[in-house]
């Protein structure tokens, strides 16, 4: 496999990683700090941690692709 392969999948991981990152921050994170804080006052406790759980699972998968594509480097 070429260096430019090697690149390329390297360049697929790491932007998978970063979405993975951003769906952490923004769909996990985010909506715990806003009903913690306030911002969100209405909505049930359920329902952010519904959402929450659910976007840390899908951080989750999406690091987990990109560590899966990290494997067809070749040495």
């Amino acid at each position: 496999m070429s260096l430019i392969r090697n690149e390329q999948i390297k360049l697929t991981a790491t932007y998978l990683n970063g979405l993975a990152i951003t769906v952490f921050a923004v769909g996990g994170l985010a909506p715990v700090f806003s009903y913690t804080f306030g911002s969100i006052a209405g909505q049930p406790l359920w329902a952010v941690v519904f959402v929450a759980a659910i976007c840390l699972i899908v951080s989750a998968v999406l690091h987990l692709v990109a560590r899966r594509i990290l494997r067809d480097l070749s040495p």
